[in-house]
């Protein structure tokens, strides 16, 4: 990387040259929030939106950042004084704006008595999470791993807190999960509970009554900074940010309106905090990750790299539109105020932004676990309406052309079973094999047999894109 002589921190604050920046005092604000998980999406998401807050007025809401594995992100943000800027990419504009909001970072296992304390402290009200899926730790029959919870996991810390916290008559926490993870709120709290009942019973009553898991629905498109993303951006503002984060334009945060004792403004700086997110969540995995995936396969098929190149082709574009606006879309039961046909309109956007360089082949691994929840579940609930959905039949169809080595070796969970299964296999065979009643898939679309043949079969092959559009 081209070095800069300076680097962004408190004492180059003035010479960073960026479109917005914070403009409150950072220490006299107390630390609020200790965020699990301190990567680019926590940067570009949740911390932007406190910094946000806390620029329109809210005070003490500080964040102390935790890793609990690598100290590459404290390496890259303490010795910038926990500064660092988020950059909008699109087209061609750019707008960085400098976000003051995290206090510092540390490491879990080398300073666990600070975490603690810092967890334990009044001030802490909030613990957010953005841990991946695997930072959960559940088993395949989703219960607790107990053992990798006990070695790699925050449960320990928090039931320290909780102790400590019980014993001082001090207030619950709010426990915030910012993962992609169905009701995340929901499986929070019950993985949590399954721990204290396991390592301290006599505290899960306290859990009960004191302690909040709202649950939330996250979405903000954040690809990794590459080195040359941070040279350019250098050069643009000044000083060499190496926590610096690169992000699209939109943002969503819903968040279940339900905690134990305060929270940030955040509804005053684009979040929607709502009664129930799951409607969001629907409309995010059948809308948003149902169009990612068809673009995906049908882009890989059509020999694009990029979902901007996907979703600017002609002959693509409007099998996509039509997943979300005809297909998925009237399966979703929507809440007060939420505008599907907007959402699927801004989606498009989205998806032809060519400065984020989303690559379609990302998109399409692992699509044994993501196929169920983004396609299946649509096809399903419009099986029982009796409706046809051409746009998701054609991307499963272009998805068996993946499984057959299409598009290289298949990354996926169940690769050997799959690849196994489509080769040499006719698509009558292949989707019986994945979607009849003994199917690898079986379960979530409840169709016959008959219906798998009719719908999928060789005789109904690769529809010509007239005849989906």
């Amino acid at each position: 990387m081209n070095h800069h002589p300076e680097r962004a921190c408190r004492s180059t604050l003035q010479h960073i040259r960026v479109e917005n920046r914070f403009g409150y005092d950072r220490d006299a604000q107390a630390t609020g929030i200790v965020h699990f998980g301190i990567g680019a999406f926590h940067r570009a998401h949740q911390a932007w939106y406190t910094d946000r807050a806390m620029d329109a007025g809210d005070r003490d809401w500080m964040i102390l950042g935790v890793s609990l594995r690598s100290a590459g992100v404290s390496l890259e943000m303490n010795p910038q004084d926990g500064l660092y800027t988020v950059t909008e990419r699109s087209g061609t504009s750019m707008k960085s704006r400098l976000v003051g909001a995290v206090r510092d970072v540390l490491l879990a296992a080398g300073e666990s008595d600070r975490l603690i304390r810092q967890l334990a402290s009044p001030q802490t009200r909030i613990v957010t999470f953005t841990v991946t899926e695997k930072g959960y730790c559940q088993t395949q029959e989703g219960t607790l791993d107990f053992a990798l919870a006990d070695a790699t996991s925050f449960y320990p810390y928090l039931t320290a807190t909780m102790r400590i916290r019980h014993a001082t008559g001090g207030e619950g926490l709010t426990l915030l999960s910012c993962d992609n993870l169905s009701h995340n709120g929901r499986q929070l709290k019950r993985l949590m509970r399954q721990y204290l009942e396991a390592r301290a019973p006599d505290l899960l009553a306290w859990f009960d009554n004191e302690c909040r898991c709202p649950s939330t629905m996250v979405d903000r498109i954040v690809p990794a900074s590459t080195d040359t993303d941070k040279v350019e951006l250098a050069d643009r503002i000044g000083v060499e940010d190496r926590a610096a984060v690169f992000t699209e334009p939109f943002s969503q945060w819903v968040i279940e309106d339900d905690f134990a004792s305060g929270r940030p403004r955040w509804e005053n700086v684009g979040a929607q905090l709502v009664a129930d997110v799951s409607s969001f969540e629907t409309a995010k995995l059948r809308m948003l990750n149902g169009a990612h995936s068809a673009l995906a396969y049908l882009g890989l098929r059509a020999g694009h790299e990029y979902v901007h190149e996907a979703i600017d082709d002609p002959n693509l574009r409007p099998i996509v539109e039509r997943l979300m606006r005809d297909e998925a879309a009237p399966t979703i039961c929507a809440s007060p105020g939420q505008d599907l046909a907007a959402y699927a309109s801004s989606l498009l956007d989205r998806f032809a932004n060519s400065a984020l360089k989303h690559r379609l082949i990302q998109i399409a691994m692992d699509g044994s676990q993501k196929i169920p929840q983004r396609w299946l579940a649509t096809l399903e609930a419009n099986r029982e309406l009796d409706r046809p959905c051409p746009s998701i039949i054609a991307s499963l169809k272009a998805w068996f052309d993946h499984l057959r080595g299409q598009n290289g070796k298949v990354e996926d969970p169940l690769s050997e079973r799959l690849t196994e299964l489509a080769k040499d296999s006719s698509n009558t065979a292949l989707a019986l094999s994945l979607f009849g009643s003994r199917g690898l898939l079986a379960g979530t679309w409840n169709i016959s047999d008959d219906e798998v043949r009719h719908r999928l079969g060789d005789a109904s092959d690769s529809p010509t894109i007239a005849r989906i559009s």
